[in-house]
């Protein structure tokens, strides 16, 4: 990329004394094409089919049930509040000019890689849609749905489409995230200029306009799909499709989602931390200069890399865990009891009131009486922590208010109270969460002291206490996570819900209950995420700038609260990711039993299936397989960051030889050049995990199919349902899988016949990988987060202080936790859902 003629020449003159510019990114901003088209429309015009969407939309929600009107009240009430929100913070000042060019920089690398990112993904997505509805053509449907008309085209259709809005919504989300934290950091820099109180809340309510935009449109989004369904099939009309079956039409809007969420969490996390690693290697370690200083040629590249790695990737992996928790919870609800609507739609009313409590502990956090910038500084923590106290008290009330309401039965007057202890139990298991990950994340508390004083004695010392604090950290969580499973699930068991032989059937509907609660505050646990990389793309900009000491002592405060927030919103997002889980397991399992038309679990009161039976050698290998495909994705992921950040190694360094003056601020870094770096590179390696976490299930189940020795004859449609198209492909299909049954048949010999059994195995691999992707998470997390705030904690004078060698040390474990806690941690959570969404989508053809 070009740049200006006086950045290249060397003879400029002190670099402090001239103004400081930025080279941008792209010749121009980036505009998505949908707003690009909005804008050109006129205002009134626009108006009126605003108008006229509303309408619409609220007619279609009337015709279904008022509580889909209540929920998109609720929603569009809050969308105008997050508009208010931005404007808010669009309002403040973007401080002197060198502030304002360096965050133009930002913002366009931003925009332009998130433009070649999401161009990728959308490709991805479209090719992936298509091979979505050739399965769908000749796999199986339940008799539900054939009862009520609904055939393979048409159930073809209905997925391919709620996949394609998944993918967009969740796409739409990373943007705005993105969108509001490029344009944010550059005015909490300025407010930081005047008070901190200031700049927290500036960094909070832009945090809090994400958020709610998130959250909001993964509700609006499930609600008026299922509206839209309800109204277009006729659903509980004479001769048409059940309440109870509807949900699982929906299933294809989550896999879309967790699709962008984990492409979107690889790429940004490869791009953030090849780059963080890359300027702190050469930057720190080697030429000894602070974190964000301007002669780093990588330093642009990492500040973009917070926006488009923390802020796009969380915010489309916070819609995706929403969106599936929603969806997973409305299956389980629609077996509940006979007039089900209620326990179907609780999961939409419960996020409704995520949105409003969240909304209100956001405005709780107000700028203080004293603006001075010489006031002391309060504990940001402090102030975050008071704000979710307040959410969680909310939380418990309309959380007990909305059990109340939808799942009051008279077959069971006080399971609604059995149901509400749930929720408390997941809204208990959230803060322990919360508190855990800041135990052992904030260099407050003893294990992150600890850490940074084995830094003290060496780079290995450092390397071998932080592995061993990752590993240590997994046991609390995991602990809490099995007290709040057996808990919900006995509550549940004990709601007096019964199936018509007597049988209690509200044990897992309990865990989902839990599920719930732990995510009724989603929003404001979003927004706490959101202040990290805002703060720290602040603390960058005023270091680059170079601005007094004082304005860099408050970013340096509101960045190490960011770091914990980061991490405790991981662990946050790990344990719902956890419960989510379970979740989407028990859905798989009941949708197999829907498409098998018998029974998939033993009927009992314990969650126990005796047919997935680790003891078949077929099941075993699909777990083990399971357990390790979270080592390789692990694996890939850290490596695509180590191989992206010797590169950025490579390029800084050449540009310190060949450009001695970089570091007397006479020559202008190449800001560019990494930044094309990192993109292109982030790009590249993000697809073969990504590959391999969406073609592992279908690879593994079809190795099933092709091995079993008997294949059920619905699966094949009748010929007169074929086109000639369609039988030649069958021909060839079914020609590929018999050689490849035969073949492996004449290795491995005759094999065990029982019914299912390609679901079985696929259930098995989802066990194991969701266990041992909680656990892996649980520690790349914690590990990764822990070093960052041992190396923050001396950076703040303590044991030696920045250029010691015990800071070296502790700047090598960070380098080495960073792809641990941005990269391979998060996508992992992500990772594990997603396996759990394409299987209840392709679960018929594992039968």
């Amino acid at each position: 990329m070009m740049m200006d003629d006086d950045m290249e020449n060397g003879g400029l003159g002190p670099y402090q004394d001239r103004p400081r510019t930025f080279p941008n990114m792209r010749s121009k901003p980036y505009v998505p094409m949908i707003f690009r088209i909005l804008m050109r429309i006129n205002i009134r015009v626009l108006f009126v089919l605003l108008l006229l969407c509303l309408g619409v939309v609220f007619y279609i929600g009337a015709s279904t049930s008022p509580i889909i009107v209540f929920v998109f009240s609720v929603c569009i009430i809050t969308f105008i509040l997050s508009i208010y929100l931005c404007k808010w913070v669009l309002s403040k000042d973007e401080g002197p000019p060198e502030m304002a060019q360096i965050s133009d920089a930002i913002r366009d690398g931003a925009e332009g890689f998130f433009r070649t990112q999401y161009g990728t993904i959308s490709k991805m997505a479209c090719l992936l849609a298509l091979v979505i509805f050739c399965i769908y053509l000749f796999r199986n449907t339940t008799p539900q749905q054939e009862a009520s008309g609904i055939g393979r085209s048409n159930s073809a259709c209905i997925t391919v489409a709620a996949f394609l809005l998944g993918a967009l919504c969740s796409g739409i989300a990373g943007y705005v995230g993105m969108w509001v934290s490029v344009r944010a950091n550059v005015r909490v820099s300025s407010a930081a200029r005047r008070s901190a109180r200031e700049a927290l809340q500036i960094a909070v309510r832009a945090g809090g306009f994400s958020a709610i935009v998130v959250v909001g449109m993964a509700v609006i989004g499930i609600a008026i799909l299922y509206a839209t369904f309800y109204v277009w099939l006729g659903v509980d009309t004479p001769g048409s499709m059940k309440v109870t079956d509807l949900p699982l039409l929906l299933v294809g809007y989550g896999f879309g989602a967790s699709f962008v969420a984990l492409f979107a969490q690889l790429g940004g996390g490869i791009y953030t931390k090849a780059a963080d690693v890359g300027a702190d290697l050469v930057g720190k370690v080697e030429q000894g200069i602070p974190e964000d200083d301007p002669r780093n040629p990588a330093v642009i590249a990492d500040l973009v890399g917070d926006n488009v790695g923390d802020c796009a990737a969380r915010g489309a992996d916070l819609f995706e865990s929403i969106a599936a928790e929603i969806i997973s919870a409305m299956i389980l609800g629609g077996t509940m009891v006979q007039h089900p609507s209620g326990f179907i739609l609780f999961p939409l009313v419960v996020h409704s009131f995520d949105l409003v409590i969240s909304s209100i502990g956001i405005l709780s956090i107000r700028s203080s009486r004293d603006s001075s910038v010489k006031a002391p500084i309060e504990d940001p923590m402090a102030i975050l922590q008071k704000g979710y106290s307040v959410t969680i008290v909310l939380a418990v009330l309309t959380f007990g208010a909305s059990t109340r309401w939808l799942l009051y039965t008279e077959q069971a007057p006080s399971a609604w109270l059995n149901f509400a202890l749930c929720g408390l139990v997941g809204i208990i298991t959230a803060y322990i969460f919360v508190w855990i990950t800041k135990y052992y994340t904030d260099y407050k508390h003893e294990p992150v002291r600890a850490l940074a004083l084995s830094s003290s004695t060496g780079h290995g010392t450092n390397i071998i206490a932080g592995v061993s604090l990752g590993l240590e950290s997994t046991a609390p969580p995991v602990l809490v996570i099995s007290v709040s499973i057996v808990s919900a699930y006995w509550l549940g068991q004990t709601s007096g819900l019964v199936d018509e032989s007597g049988n209690p059937i509200g044990g897992l509907f309990g865990t989902a209950v839990a599920t719930m609660g732990m995510l009724s505050t989603a929003a404001y646990v979003l927004t706490m995420d959101m202040f990290g990389p805002i703060a720290d793309n602040a603390g960058g900009i005023v270091e680059m700038s170079q601005q007094p000491e004082s304005v860099r002592e408050i970013t340096d405060v509101l960045d190490a609260v960011g770091n914990t927030t980061k991490a405790t919103t991981k662990g946050f997002a790990i344990g719902s990711a956890a419960l989510a889980s379970f979740l989407l397991f028990s859905a798989y399992m009941d949708e197999v039993a829907t498409f098998a038309q018998e029974p998939f679990k033993q009927a009992g009161n314990y969650l126990i299936d005796c047919q997935v039976d680790i003891a078949i050698p077929e099941v075993f290998v699909g777990g083990l397989l399971g357990s390790m495909l979270i080592f390789l994705f692990s694996g890939w992921a850290c490596s695509a960051v180590g191989k992206t950040a010797q590169e950025v190694v490579n390029e800084v360094r050449r540009q310190f030889i060949e450009r001695p003056g970089i570091m007397e601020y006479k020559e202008k870094p190449d800001y560019a050049r990494c930044v094309a770096i990192v993109a292109s590179a982030s790009l590249r390696e993000m697809i073969k995990p990504g590959a391999l976490a969406i073609i592992s299930p279908l690879v593994i189940g079809g190795w099933v199919l092709a091995l079993e020795g008997e294949k059920n004859d619905h699966h094949i449609p009748p010929l007169s349902c074929i086109s000639f198209t369609h039988l030649s492909f069958l021909w060839a299909l079914s020609t590929v899988v018999s050689a490849f049954r035969n073949s492996v048949a004449l290795v491995l010999g005759q094999l065990v016949k029982f019914a299912h059994e390609g679901a079985k195995v696929v259930a098995a691999l989802l066990m194991f990988a969701t266990v041992s992707g909680i656990l892996m998470a649980l520690f790349l997390n914690t590990a990764g987060g822990a070093w960052d705030n041992a190396k923050k904690f001396i950076e703040t004078g303590a044991l030696g202080g920045k250029g010691s060698d015990t800071h070296k040390a502790a700047v090598t474990g960070d380098t080495v936790g960073d792809p641990f806690k941005d990269t391979a941690g998060p996508s992992l959570h992500v990772l594990i859902k997603m396996l759990a969404t394409i299987t209840l989508v392709m679960a018929p053809i594992f039968l």
